[in-house]
């Protein structure tokens, strides 16, 4: 179903109730889908399965030994000479 955003402010709890029972209500500004509110079920459902950005940052490249060695070794030269 389609909600104007003033009707879905106006009658949230039944958009979301509506999206609890009969599936994803949609919510349209100026005639134009804008937003879609889900049920935390649909919602799960969607996310199941899809690797979270930790597990994007954790997944990267292997190192191979060549790069671990340069970085190993930048980390410590330093970047600046400082003289206190």
């Amino acid at each position: 179903m389609e909600w104007q955003l003033q009707d879905a402010k106006n009658q949230f709890s039944k958009v979301v109730q509506k999206a609890r029972h009969e599936g994803p209500q949609i919510v349209t500004l100026r005639g134009e889908r804008t937003a879609v509110v889900l049920s935390a079920h649909d919602y799960d459902t969607l996310r199941a399965g899809r690797p979270t950005l930790v597990d994007d940052l954790l997944g990267g490249p292997a190192w191979d030994d060549t790069l671990a060695d340069t970085v190993e070794v930048r980390a410590k030269i330093p970047s600046r000479d400082i003289a206190f």
